[in-house]
């Protein structure tokens, strides 16, 4: 799993899935506030569309 903080102190992870690469972001009060709705082949792609949906962190 590969994670990052932004500056709104959301927490965004990049996670490998039944079905593939997910991603999730997780406000600082620990509630998931958005997620992937599919699996990616892909990591990249899954990381295209978390940036798409908002990701500015670089997931280490």
């Amino acid at each position: 799993m590969s994670t990052c903080k932004d500056k709104n102190g959301d927490t965004w992870e990049i996670y490998q899935g039944a079905d593939g690469w997910r991603w999730r972001r997780t406000a600082s009060n620990g509630r998931i506030v958005g997620a992937s709705s599919q699996g990616y082949s892909n990591k990249s792609d899954c990381v295209d569309n978390a940036i798409r949906n908002g990701m500015a962190c670089t997931p280490a």
